[in-house]
């Protein structure tokens, strides 16, 4: 089953998948940095990229939307038990201003060859993080508008989201979304 699949009818799907090179990259960046956490970046210097910062480093806004947690502890098509803590845990977030825009779709965060802003940590290591996008499906859709969005002041109340019900890491971006210049999977 990959990250875009629903088990059974009405199943919510994630917001965010995140490819095998992606996972394997920010485990590498917590072995020597410790807590990550992500923010999706809306421009201005740094582009659009998802920047990758020490917990605690970036100040999630009041307003900003939790679009999923990476959990390092998963390999490809498994789906955890329970949330991962610690640094297992990467959260991934977006402003709330461009929630808006992307609610849409699912962001998918991978990793290619080159360098990236340099306020992102993996810009030493000779990759970067980008983020790739799948538009939900009308269904999909549908599904999504019943659940609920984790913002940033609900986190500092300490709500949490539940664990996932479907495959969150995919082997290549290809598995979760169309890559212009790849031929798709079977």
């Amino acid at each position: 089953m990959s990250a875009t699949d629903t088990p059974d009818t009405g199943a919510v799907p994630p917001r965010l998948v995140t490819t095998a090179g992606a996972a394997d990259l920010l485990r590498r960046l917590s072995g020597t940095h410790g807590e990550l956490m992500m923010h999706q970046s809306g421009g201005c210097c740094d582009g659009s990229a998802p920047m990758c910062y020490p917990s605690g480093e970036f100040i999630v806004g009041d307003r900003d939307v939790l679009l999923g947690i990476v959990d390092l502890r998963l390999a490809v098509g498994r789906i955890p038990e329970d949330l991962p803590t610690g640094t297992d845990a990467v959260q991934v977030w977006i402003s709330g201003s461009q929630f808006e825009a992307w609610k849409h779709t699912q962001l998918v965060l991978d990793v290619v060859p080159g360098r990236g802003s340099g306020f992102s940590l993996e810009s030493p290591e000779g990759f970067r993080f980008l983020s790739r996008a799948r538009a939900f499906t009308p269904d999909e859709n549908e599904a999504l508008g019943a659940s609920s969005i984790l913002v940033g002041a609900d986190w500092e109340a300490g709500v949490r989201p539940l664990p996932p019900t479907v495959p969150q890491v995919v082997a290549e971006a290809v598995d979760a979304c169309p890559v212009p210049g790849t031929a798709a999977r079977s």
